[in-house]
């Protein structure tokens, strides 16, 4: 199984995204995390089963939340590029896939 690692800027994406849930309600933070490692692990179970956006590029939508992980498969790893929100910013990451390339 390959590892998943972060992007700096979608490490951060997701933990502001906790903190936002946590301050709405107490445990939402907690809640929001798991289901972002529950999709990890699931990626990392099957990374072809979702389908490609762009490019390379894959999408893993998380259940409960509006949210979906865009990433990538590499030889060794895989790469989330984005914790994307699905209603705003649409293509924000796309500056992203260039630095990767």
């Amino acid at each position: 199984m390959k590892s998943a690692i972060f992007l700096p800027e979608a490490e951060q994406e997701m933990y502001e995204a906790a903190k936002f849930y946590e301050s709405q309600a107490p445990g939402l933070g907690v809640e929001f995390i798991s289901e972002i490692e529950r999709a990890i692990q699931a990626v990392q179970e099957a990374p072809t089963r979702w389908p490609i956006i762009e490019g390379t590029l894959r999408r893993r939508l998380l259940r409960r939340f509006p949210f979906s992980l865009l990433y990538q498969i590499e030889a060794a790893n895989i790469v989330i590029i984005a914790v994307s929100h699905v209603h705003r910013k649409p293509y924000y990451w796309k500056k992203r896939l260039e630095k990767e390339s």
